[in-house]
């Protein structure tokens, strides 16, 4: 899935699916597979700089911040002993959750932009709604199947 998918969110979303151990070896191997983007772009930035010449405009170079957290985790990850792994995994589940939140937020199109944009009560209005709907729709699937 990792080598297969373009899409990140698509890659956890297939790999998930297959259980856990996909899930985690999937979103590595996407992620480090991702990680290729930064030689290449600073490479290809280069190139073109020089292809421009000394008198071009200069533009101002952005960094993926998940890629830089991705390494941080690696590191961290790497020179741990592994008598912390109770610490670890609540750092995975909180990581975990972060990451379907991002993923929603993705997928739904959301941005902090949009999100300021439309202000605080629909967001409050459209949270209840979704808690309420997903409330009854539990409520009917367990009467359904229960009887």
């Amino acid at each position: 899935a990792a080598v297969a998918i373009h899409d990140t969110s698509s890659v956890v979303g297939a790999a998930a699916s297959y259980g856990p151990a996909a899930l985690q070896q999937a979103t590595v191997l996407k992620l480090a597979r991702a990680l290729w983007i930064v030689p290449l772009t600073l490479g290809a930035a280069a190139i073109e700089r020089r292809r421009r010449g000394p008198t071009a405009a200069r533009t101002s170079l952005t960094f993926p911040w998940f890629i830089g957290l991705f390494l941080v985790a690696a590191l961290i990850r790497t020179l741990l002993p592994p008598s912390s792994a109770g610490a670890l995994h609540v750092v995975t589940l909180v990581a975990h959750g972060a990451l379907v939140l991002t993923l929603f937020l993705i997928g739904a199109g959301l941005t902090r932009a949009t999100l300021r944009s439309v202000g605080t009560r629909p967001l409050v209005q459209g949270v209840i709604l979704w808690a309420a709907v997903g409330a009854l729709a539990l409520i009917a699937v367990r009467r359904w199947a229960g009887g």
